[in-house]
């Protein structure tokens, strides 16, 4: 049976239930490195480097003395904190991403004649399908990153700005309104065009490259080499925007739901540089690229064992 017609008569919602259950227990799995980049990404910036009028110096130096202050300070399960809005937003991101890339691939761009999908239209799909999944998942990543950084909060004395999900929910909007669930929505948008670009762009051209040029067949070893590379693509693309992605989204407010820190993202990329430097861009690179290696390696395991179960072709 050929593929293409396989696929093509698959149900959409099985295809997004699948991709949401696979990239759901990659986030289980890798959540602490998450939580553990953000709280680096998130050092430096305006409102955490001014208290009282001086000047604090970071209080993390590293990935691993990040991990371990906070199972010292706060306890190992505060590691998982945020992580029920993170699985709410890959629930939709990925598998709206995942959905519309094949989508886009074997409807929309079409394969060439030769059944290749060239790699320029594997760029243009997966940066749409990347911004479109995420711009309808934004209010869940504006939680997850709040949440994260609340035990943090805490442990410098400040009062716990939200208290779970639906606190977290309720009061964005009745601070900023319905508007307010996207703020920061630009540089979120941005970073997952530039991460899908290079997680799914690269994985299905590493992974069929691999099938065309080599002896390998189409198993678990082919599929996690492919996704090695993905990972590490996609960490060096997506770092930058991610930087000012969060530290747009953790800003403090005013009553109209606007930014007191950054005016934009384009302020917050300028500031950032300003302030610290180009390379504090790459702040939490190495968390960044230790959590999207066996979160792409996971995730795309769990998809491909998925599809083969429920008897539809490889990705």
């Amino acid at each position: 049976m050929h593929p293409v017609q396989e696929n093509s008569r698959w149900p959409r919602v099985s295809k997004f239930t699948l991709s949401a259950c696979a990239a759901s227990v990659a986030e289980l799995v890798t959540f602490p490195l998450d939580l553990t980049k953000t709280r680096l990404q998130i050092q430096g910036e305006g409102g955490s480097r001014q208290h009282g009028g001086s000047v604090q110096p970071p209080k993390y130096r590293g990935m691993l003395s990040t991990a371990m202050g906070i199972v010292r300070e706060e306890g190992p399960l505060k590691l998982w904190r945020g992580v029920t809005p993170a699985i709410y937003r890959h629930i939709v991101y990925s598998g709206g991403r995942m959905l519309a890339y094949e989508q886009l691939r074997e409807s929309v761009l079409g394969r060439s004649e030769d059944g290749i999908f060239p790699v320029w239209k594997a760029v243009i799909g997966s940066m749409i399908s990347g911004a479109l999944g995420q711009f309808i998942a934004s209010p869940t990543d504006l939680v997850k990153v709040q949440m994260q950084m609340e035990g943090r909060r805490r442990l410098e004395g400040k009062p716990p700005r939200v208290h779970g999900v639906y606190h977290a929910f309720t009061k964005i909007i009745a601070q900023g309104g319905i508007r307010g669930l996207w703020a920061g929505w630009v540089p979120n948008v941005q970073r997952a065009a530039l991460v899908n670009l290079g997680d799914l762009m690269t994985y299905d051209t590493v992974k069929h490259f691999l099938l065309r040029n080599t002896s390998m067949p189409d198993n678990s070893i082919c599929h996690g080499l492919a996704s090695i590379c993905s990972g590490l693509v996609a960490a060096i693309m997506g770092t930058p925007a991610d930087v000012v992605k969060t530290r747009v989204m953790n800003q403090p407010r005013d009553s109209n739901g606007r930014g007191l820190l950054y005016k934009s993202s384009t302020d917050c990329l300028v500031q950032s540089m300003r302030r610290e430097g180009f390379f504090s861009l790459y702040k939490g690179f190495l968390p960044t690229w230790f959590r999207m290696a066996p979160w792409s390696l996971t995730f795309w395991l769990t998809f491909e064992q998925m599809r083969r179960a429920m008897g539809i072709s490889s990705f």
